[in-house]
């Protein structure tokens, strides 16, 4: 059990909206809501990956080229960008829970209506309609969660990261078998579709709104956040935020195009490509790691060595270009960077601004890292035009992650709101 602060055995004290009167939630509360809250976030990953790995069977179908067919693939990122802001404004002013029911059904309506596109045009809206509910949901799952285990940020964060991971391993499986069960790629949206749905209807009675409503400052009352800059704009979340934009190039840039670089440049068959691309999914099981890592190191250094490490494994994925086993190895080790790269890169855009402003650091985390990301897979397949696989990777795997190392460079965590800081007398 993840512990919000420090508490009696069975229960978790959370402050009230209206102020700082501490009221107790009881742990099979937290457990419950958090498990729920944990599995609409999977779904999330489920509905996302599904689409990678039947890409050159819609390909095929609608008859997209190659550079389509990767702005499709990524372009769903573009509405969890413009989610992502006015997220962050609306889960500071009013119910987070509602925010992300909502958010969760209209995610879900997007992939059902994936399977009624009848051109390229009706399926990229669908696809930002789709990406647009899943940017609104992780601004405010990640602004309630943050809020709610203020104390243990990282590591609440790395375990929504598994999660995800769970579901990345599990979409492209489940949905390439239930493709072929079916004979159409239309079944794993039909039924992710569906599933998301019935937990958005869970999610209503199962997520108290204790967990959800927290104010951060009121945990945090001894403390005081003068040595912060007051707007949430300042040097360490812009800083963040390049970091951050360019992860998400480099991170969606693989995610959506490498079952095709799998089948058009290793020739292998869709459910290899589906296997290997599980793996990332595997490998994001990490998060849980980077996360407990994150609220015990200096982050902008552990996120230095992530993208150190995303660096090198683009080399072993697109130059080496190894049998199967290897690309399961690769694309573990890739999903291993994303898990330390992405609940860190979201803790630390929370740190970076004062507490009460935590909707806004979740907003802004959502546009940096889906805003570029939804043109990945076109610069992608443009490079590959260009200059071929190997190259291709070069550019977009290995070096890009370098510019994000030096963004970092200029984060000060001794200026995060989680800083060990004596109020002056």
């Amino acid at each position: 059990m993840i512990n919000a602060a420090p508490a009696d055995a069975g229960n978790v004290s959370v402050p009230t909206m209206a102020g700082p009167r501490q009221t107790s939630v009881p742990e099979l509360v937290v457990a419950t809501g958090f498990s729920v809250m944990a599995v609409s976030y999977m779904i999330n990953a489920m509905d996302r990956q599904v689409f990678a790995p039947l890409l050159p069977t819609i390909r095929s179908e609608y008859g997209f080229g190659l550079q389509e067919g990767g702005l499709l693939a990524t372009g769903f990122t573009l509405g969890m960008a413009l989610a992502g802001l006015p997220a962050g404004y609306l889960v500071d002013r009013f119910s987070r829970k509602t925010v992300m029911v909502v958010s969760i059904v209209i995610y879900s309506l997007g992939t059902l209506a994936t399977t009624l596109a009848s051109d390229w045009v009706d399926m990229s809206a669908y696809r930002i309609f789709s990406g647009f509910g899943e940017g609104m949901q992780s601004a405010a799952l990640f602004a309630a969660v943050g809020a709610f285990f203020n104390h243990r940020r990282g590591l609440a964060f790395g375990a929504l990261g598994v999660a995800f991971g769970v579901g990345n391993f599990l979409g492209p499986l489940v949905g390439v078998h239930l493709a072929t069960t079916y004979d159409t790629w239309r079944a794993p949206f039909v039924v992710f579709g569906s599933f998301g749905l019935v937990v958005a209807l869970i999610a209503v009675f199962a997520v108290s709104r204790r967990m959800t409503e927290r104010v951060v400052e009121a945990t945090v009352s001894t403390a005081t956040f003068d040595y912060m800059p007051a707007s949430p704009y300042n040097r360490n979340s812009i800083a963040l935020a390049i970091s951050t934009a360019i992860g998400g190039v480099v991170i969606y840039g693989v995610l959506g195009l490498y079952p095709t670089f799998l089948i058009n440049q290793l020739h292998y068959t869709r459910a290899d490509s589906a296997l290997a691309l599980s793996f990332v999914g595997f490998g994001g099981v990490a998060g849980l790691l980077g996360g407990w890592l994150g609220d015990r190191v200096d982050q902008r250094n552990l996120l230095i060595g992530s993208y150190l490490g995303i660096s090198v494994v683009g080399i072993l994925i697109y130059q080496a270009q190894g049998a199967l086993g290897w690309q399961c190895v690769f694309a573990f080790l890739m999903g291993v960077g994303t898990g330390f790269v992405f609940p860190n890169s979201s803790s630390a855009m929370q740190r970076a601004v004062r507490p009460n402003q935590v909707g806004l650091g979740a907003g802004l985390f959502v546009t940096s890292y889906y805003l570029l990301a939804a043109f990945s897979g076109l610069l992608f397949t443009a490079l590959v035009a260009a200059f071929g696989w190997r190259q291709a990777g070069m550019w977009q795997v290995t070096v890009l992650p370098l510019v994000a190392v030096l963004a970092l460079a200029f984060v000060r965590t001794a200026q995060f709101n989680n800083a060990v800081r004596q109020r002056s007398h």
